[in-house]
């Protein structure tokens, strides 16, 4: 198997861990001394990671950047998230021939958000953990 796969999953893996722990800092001022402690913050919902993550990755995808080749496990995507990605990428090179790509990258984002909430948060996964019909 070589050593490419293995950098590649790691880079993905480090990708994504960078942009979780992007979304989790924090610029405010620390509160001062005898107020009160802020709220815990609240867990992304499943449809709120199914957008983020979608997203990003049809417009890497419609983009052309380097890590856009990844496959949908290397991008951490379920199986349906995966099917979600594809169309979406889809509509977007679309939209990209008829209204340029600035308005491809909105419509991913809007058709993302649609299809993520309809599904749940499509974290269905693969075919081979289905149960037999």
């Amino acid at each position: 198997m070589g050593t490419t796969p293995c950098t590649a999953r790691y880079a993905a893996h480090t990708l994504l861990a960078a942009l979780a722990l992007t979304g989790c800092s924090s610029s405010a001022p620390p509160p001062a001394a005898g107020s009160a402690s802020p709220s815990a913050p609240t867990p992304a919902s499943p449809i709120q990671v199914c957008t983020s993550l979608v997203s990003y990755w049809a417009k890497e995808t419609l983009l052309g950047t380097k890590w856009s080749g990844l496959d949908w496990e290397q991008k951490g995507l379920s199986n349906e998230q995966y099917a979600i990605h594809e169309d979406a990428v889809a509509a977007g090179r679309a939209e990209e021939r008829t209204a340029g790509r600035d308005k491809a990258l909105e419509l991913i984002d809007r058709f993302v958000a649609r299809r993520c909430a309809e599904q749940g948060g499509a974290t269905g996964s693969s075919e081979s953990q289905r149960p037999p019909v």
